[in-house]
């Protein structure tokens, strides 16, 4: 199978990481964009280098699904780790995929040597963070890791942090919807209030006071559904099977051709494939259908489970993220949360790149009288936050030129050259939290950037990834920047080097003045 661009590079950005001694590494790849092709070929080129893989998964289904892709895709047979099954027995297929739930069994484990597995793949990555995988990772401790999820937020990351030593890579799913690997996305906000104060929380929130929260409102919900999902093929989450079994119930009063499937369905398969082939226009579950499970045609999705997580959310919507014949876009329904304390996600949150973004993003989407594409109010937004931020830039500069300071301070920088994702950075990994090297120091300092105001090694390394690359495109060294905008020039930070050093030689031949003719508020060079 011939692997697609950010396929490769997927493949060869974990590779190198494990060969610079980074072996227990992440890869994000949203859902829909071939996490298991990649993962296949990554346990090809480990098996083509006679190393033996345990490829993890949390659930019978995603083991099958694994078994078929990695055959389909690379010809390599897999033996299975589940129950009454034991690799051990095959020993001659170098590719195993195992339950969490078997293998994490100290009577289990004690079968194999420590050694016996040289690289493990974790699917859906975000479990990894529970007591069962850390069971299997400490036994096998020699091993490379790979753990693979369709998203990691840094308020995942966080946690994945404990478990994984960096990020190999990611592709974004706005990266994904531009290079057309994935449908357009379409936000329709349903001026409903739903109350969650008295819902309690324990990490996300809990879903039997969901379920109660929720309860009054399913009929009005049906009926609204009744105006947008005609026509399309729709997917609701709930917090509980008994919600969802009497949602259906409404749903079905609408006139839609429904059908309720759970955990305990058993013709789940074949509700599964009815749903697939037409013969139901809603499907509606208890959070069964998160991961694992394709279904192209889906056309829009509707949350009645509202959660914290951007990965569990991301997972939610995924279900609907895929190209099919004739299908236009992904219908996302968003209903008014009522919730005090604890920020939900919400449909802008697929997206934004920060708080800021996500709250300019919802009020747009909020405001509008029809569905929104995301990504028109992606760029609507931006011009919002844009106009806050060079506000707020305005005063930190002004404040900033008042500093006797030769070297240019980390957060002058940033703002500049308007990196929100360095100026919203948060260290995850262990390394990253480590404070600057004094190499780190050394060449940040050589640059113009005053290092002692840097947190941690991990923003060094941001920092001085992003000025290499500057240089490269030929774009102001922050000492330009810091005179220029101290003279009251704007956007220093988009100017080219030769601008920058033009305009600089200009002030130095007229007595370190600005001349008459320049306006610095307004000037733009034309080299920028």
């Amino acid at each position: 199978m011939e692997l697609r661009p950010y396929q490769k590079e997927a493949v060869f950005k974990v590779e190198e990481e494990w060969q610079e001694g980074r072996e227990k590494t992440l890869l994000v790849l949203p859902t829909g964009t071939g996490k298991t092709i990649v993962f296949s070929q990554i346990a090809k080129d480990c098996v083509n280098q006679g190393e033996r893989v345990l490829i993890l998964a949390h659930r019978g289904e995603l083991l099958e699904q694994a078994s078929d892709k990695i055959y389909h895709t690379t010809g390599l047979q897999t033996a299975l780790e589940k129950a009454e099954h034991s690799c051990l027995e095959e020993p001659f297929k170098r590719v195993v995929v195992g339950s969490v739930q078997t293998l994490m069994r100290d009577a289990r484990l004690d079968r194999f040597d420590k050694d016996y597995f040289d690289t493990i793949i974790i699917d859906e990555a975000h479990h990894a963070v529970s007591q069962s995988y850390w069971n299997i990772l400490n036994h096998f401790y020699d091993s490379k890791v790979l753990g693979v999820t369709a998203t990691a937020d840094r308020a995942d990351m966080k946690d994945l942090g404990e478990v994984f030593d960096s990020l190999a890579y990611e592709y974004s799913l706005p990266q994904a919807i531009k290079d057309g690997y994935l449908c357009r996305i379409k936000a329709q906000t349903i001026p409903m209030n739903i109350d969650l104060s008295s819902v309690r929380v324990h990490g996300d929130f809990q879903a039997d006071d969901v379920a109660s929260a929720l309860d009054p409102y399913l009929g009005d919900i049906a009926a609204e559904m009744a105006h947008y999902c005609k026509g399309r093929r729709t997917v609701v989450f709930l917090p509980l099977i008994a919600t969802s079994q009497k949602f259906c119930r409404y749903i079905k009063a609408q006139g839609f051709r429904a059908a309720e499937v759970n955990g305990e369905s058993a013709d789940r398969a074949e509700v599964l494939r009815d749903f697939k082939n037409g013969k139901y226009d809603v499907l509606c579950n208890s959070m069964l259908l998160t991961e694992g499970w394709d279904c192209p045609p889906v056309d829009c999705i509707v949350v009645l489970r509202p959660t914290k997580s951007r990965a569990l959310y991301s997972q939610m919507v995924g279900r609907g993220t895929r190209l099919y014949p004739g299908k236009k876009e992904l219908l996302l329904l968003d209903f008014l949360w009522m919730c005090e304390k604890h920020e939900l996600c919400r449909p802008a949150h697929l997206l934004a790149k920060d708080k800021a973004m996500a709250k300019a993003m919802t009020k747009r989407i909020e405001d509008a009288a029809s569905a929104v594409d995301l990504e028109d109010a992606e760029r609507m937004a931006e011009k919002d936050v844009i106009q806050e931020r060079e506000e707020a830039l305005a005063k930190e500069l002004d404040a900033m030129k008042r500093r006797k300071r030769k070297l240019v301070d980390p957060l002058q920088f940033e703002m500049s050259i308007q990196a929100e994702d360095l100026a919203n950075y948060t260290p995850s990994f262990g390394w990253e939290l480590m404070p600057v090297s004094e190499t780190q120091k050394k060449f940040l300092e050589s640059r113009g950037i005053y290092a002692d105001n840097i947190e941690s090694a991990g923003k060094a390394s941001q920092l001085i990834d992003r000025l290499k690359k500057r240089q490269q495109l030929g774009l102001a060294t922050p000492k330009q920047i810091r005179f220029l905008e101290g003279k009251g020039f704007r956007h220093v930070g988009t100017w080219a080097f030769e601008a920058a050093k033009k305009m600089i030689a200009r002030i130095s031949f007229n007595g370190w003045r600005v001349p008459n003719t320049v306006d610095p508020w307004t000037y733009e060079p034309k080299e920028a």
